[in-house]
């Protein structure tokens, strides 16, 4: 495609994307096609917008991705990386546990496992608790997300990530609570289901049972303090809020320049932006599927829950010379 067919490109600030871009290039300068590139992109000012928008217009071509089935949109949701309270030792308000993966599953990672009620309700995770938080319901959308950091109350911040899973089938408590009549659906959020639990914190349990599916984590170090770098994702790069994309990459290369013109969560107000491919999800599949990671915190949060927005994507390709 032109460039001139990638709607609102000339008005983007590509100097945000562009840290992200070069965060990529750590993983892609070893490959033929990118090393030139990321050799040439040390040499762009990382403060001059139109230097930025001429180096991909210069050394990128813009594809449009296109479905199976021809048609060039489909859905974009966001993502987040929570924050919950917590502590390493169980006491006071920190009752919820996250749990470590037990070293026998990992062996055998693809067997199925029971259902997370009667996992909970067996007591066969006992000793593998890796922190315990106070909120059952942040701890639930940690297990959506995959990652996220829990600011310890004996100092620091501990970021989690993603270990394994009990191999079964994820199904949405939200929908089930609206199914049941709880909440309506504008109150499908991680606001609106915090104040339902705590308008009926023994409901909790069960409600949260509706989903068998368990998610482990693991540590990834404990931070002194909350620093701005996001979680690393699929590359092996840290995300940059708002401008990292979760893609399939049987689809689209990791590390790649992306284009995506969408629309802000329930709105109809353009978002149109350059991302860059650095991550993947289990639920991100086909050529035109990806998650807007939106960043860090309660806002980021807000937003990704109430992302479900139509949008296409170009992927931007090195030219061949």
């Amino acid at each position: 495609m032109s460039w001139q067919a990638l709607p609102g490109w000339p008005q983007d600030n590509a100097i945000s994307a562009w840290s992200a871009f070069r965060a990529s290039c750590t993983q892609l300068a070893g490959k033929p096609a990118w090393n030139g590139i990321c050799a040439d992109a040390r040499r762009v000012d990382p403060l001059d917008n139109q230097a930025i928008i001429r180096f991909f217009e210069q050394r990128f071509a813009p594809h449009l991705m296109i479905n199976d089935d021809g048609s060039t949109t489909g859905t974009i949701t966001g993502y987040y990386e929570p924050r919950l309270q917590g502590s390493l030792q169980r006491h006071g308000r920190y009752q919820v546990p996250l749990y470590r993966l037990p070293e026998a599953w990992a062996q055998n990672p693809d067997k199925t496992r029971p259902a997370r009620a009667e996992l909970m309700a067996s007591g066969a995770l006992r000793g593998q608790e890796l922190v315990w938080v106070d909120d059952p319901i942040e701890a639930a959308y940690l297990q959506i997300q995959g990652s996220g950091r829990v600011e310890l109350a004996e100092g620091g911040v501990m970021r989690v990530g993603f270990a394994g899973t009990n191999n079964q089938p994820f199904r949405s408590f939200a929908r089930a609570l609206i199914d049941r009549g709880e909440i309506t659906p504008g109150k499908a959020t991680l606001a609106g289901i915090r104040d339902w639990a705590r308008r009926n914190p023994q409901q909790v349990d069960s409600a949260l049972d509706v989903n068998p599916r368990m998610v482990f984590f693991q540590s990834r170090g404990i931070d002194p303090q909350v620093t701005s770098e996001g979680p690393v994702g699929a590359l092996g790069v840290p995300l940059t809020s708002q401008r990292s994309l979760a893609v399939d990459p049987s689809r689209i290369p990791l590390g790649a320049p992306v284009f995506l013109a969408t629309t802000q969560p329930l709105s109809e107000e353009p978002l149109r932006r350059l991302m860059v491919a650095q991550d993947t999800g289990s639920a991100i599949k086909g050529s035109v599927r990806a998650d807007f990671f939106w960043g860090y915190g309660d806002e980021a949060g807000e937003n990704a829950g109430r992302m479900k927005q139509t949008g296409q994507l170009w992927v931007l390709m090195p030219r061949t010379r």
